[in-house]
This record gives C-alpha cells, structure tokens and sequence, in this order.
C-alpha cells in the first residue's frame, strides 16, 4: 500500500485557520491605534499562531513532536477566542455578527484541531503495529 501525501494546503484544519487568520485581519485592520496596542497585536499574533503551530508540526518527523505544536495550535485557537475576541466584543471594539462569525469557525476549527491530534496518535498506533 502506497502511502499519499497531503499537501499542508490541502488540510482542512489549515484552511480553517488561515480563514481564521483573514478574519482576523480584517478586524484588526479596523481597530483604532490604542485599541491595537493594547490587545490587536496579541489578537492577531495569537490567531496567526494557530496556523502556523500546524504548518510547523506538519514537517516534524517524530509523531509526538508534531502533536505538541498542533497543542500549541489549539491553545492559541483559546487565547484568539475565547479571550482576545470576546474582550474586542466586550469592550464594544467589533459588532456581535463579527463575533459570530468568527466564533463559528474557531468552533469548527477547535473540532478539527482535537480530531486531527487523535488522528496523528491513531497513525502512529497503527504504523507500530505492522
């Protein structure tokens, strides 16, 4: 059985984060010099850290070393959401439909990150045992 390889683009749990990633610009774009200073910077650094924990992972050779950073993945994914962006909501900085809508791809991306960590440990169980 021949193995196939999938491209770093083609992972949908990618292509969520980096959907992620563009929504995140486009509010940080729209915030106010103080406002970025004081959170915009951490919201997009830890948004954009969410898909490159997973491109950094995606190339490491050892199983246990890719699934760290796709941790590292889903703990930004936590810092981007459920603490930058609900106080840019909070705080009256962005509109409820923008919060909505990037909570529901963060929430399909958290999905996607935890079945991707599971799938990265059940290979692994599965080359051993040949």
């Amino acid at each position: 059985m021949k193995n196939t390889y999938i491209s770093l683009s083609d992972l949908e749990v990618y292509q969520l984060a980096r959907e992620l990633s563009k929504k995140a610009w486009q509010i940080f774009e729209s915030l106010d010099w103080e406002t970025k200073r004081v959170m915009g910077f951490q919201f997009i650094e830890a948004t954009d850290s969410v898909g490159a924990n997973i491109a950094e992972g995606y190339k490491r050779f050892h199983y246990l070393d890719r699934i760290k950073f796709y941790y590292n993945s889903r703990a930004s994914l936590t810092e981007a959401i459920d603490h930058w962006l609900q106080l840019l909501f909070e705080r009256g900085k962005i509109k409820e439909y923008v919060y909505q809508q990037m909570d529901i791809i963060a929430q399909k991306e958290e999905i996607k990150l935890s079945n991707f960590i599971s799938s990265t440990y059940a290979a692994n169980k599965t080359k051993n045992s040949k």
